[in-house]
């Protein structure tokens, strides 16, 4: 079965990144949420606490076969600060697995990090400025090679369907959507 890894920091917006880990847990994807800080509790973008599975100290994501970065602010930059997070980036792209993000997340993190040089993603507009090498697009998700990319909140049931696609199959994407009535 397939496994991937939600990270989360205080500031991450909750929605894009609970819509996400719903969608995957509903298909059967193995889902983990990790925070970055030294807590499995965070507080999101929005005031909302939220408990992780587990710590990154704690964990090791190389088993991953989806590392997923949600946006919102300051999260993104917490995660962005997080030089295990940005190691095990790093590994996932060496290793040929695959990392998706959502809103701030692609500019601010994989931007910023050099991890879309060569590729086309979307992101929050605005944060494209931190694309070194990459291409951006207004597409609302994008997937290109071993990255897959969101624009914001309203592509994040998008997005959790596109990686159950490229995780589990167009089947299991088709029916997670029949199941939460998304047409």
């Amino acid at each position: 079965m397939a496994k991937v890894y939600a990270m989360i920091a205080d500031g991450t917006e909750e929605v894009e990144c609970l819509a996400v880990v719903d969608i995957l847990r509903r298909s059967g994807i193995g889902t983990v949420l990790v925070s970055v800080g030294p807590s499995r509790s965070v507080v999101s973008s929005h005031k909302v606490k939220i408990e992780a599975d587990a710590v990154i100290d704690d964990s090791d994501l190389s088993d991953g076969d989806v590392i997923f970065l949600p946006g919102g602010m300051p999260g993104a930059e917490n995660l962005s600060a997080c030089r295990q997070l940005i190691d095990a980036l790093s590994q996932a792209v060496a290793d040929g697995r695959r990392i998706a993000a959502i809103c701030a997340a692609p500019g601010v993190v994989l931007g910023r990090h050099g991890f879309l040089e060569g590729k086309t993603a979307t992101c929050f507009p605005g944060f494209e400025k931190e694309f070194k090498g990459g291409s951006y697009t207004r597409q609302g998700v994008v997937t290109d090679g071993n990255i897959t990319t969101a624009r914001g909140l309203g592509f994040a049931i998008d997005l959790g369907l596109e990686l159950v696609r490229l995780l589990a199959g167009e089947e299991a994407a088709e029916d997670v959507k029949a199941k939460i009535q998304y047409s």
